[in-house]
């Protein structure tokens, strides 16, 4: 095996996934509305809970902000519900 055949076996391997499969896994993110309809809860109790400054971090949910936008992983959703029925 050559150098040159070696550095191409390890830009392979660290080549991100495709775009198709990314759509997919997009795909699963909630929405604001979505959380908020899954949990029963109204829009104002989702964004206050992910708000840092009235909120403590371990009590937070969990989010990303794409744009100006929030976005959940169903996934996360569901620790912290676990994590919220063990501590109360």
């Amino acid at each position: 095996m050559t150098p040159d055949t070696r550095e191409s076996e390890t830009i392979s391997e660290a080549r991100p996934p495709t775009a198709a499969s990314d759509q997919s896994e997009l795909h699963e993110l909630l929405t604001v509305d979505e959380v908020a309809a899954l949990l029963k809860v109204g829009r104002s109790w989702v964004y206050e809970r992910t708000r840092s400054r009235k909120t403590d971090r371990g009590l937070r949910l969990p989010h990303l902000k794409v744009g100006k936008y929030l976005r959940f992983d169903p996934a996360a959703v569901r620790r912290f519900l676990a994590k919220a029925a063990r501590n109360s």
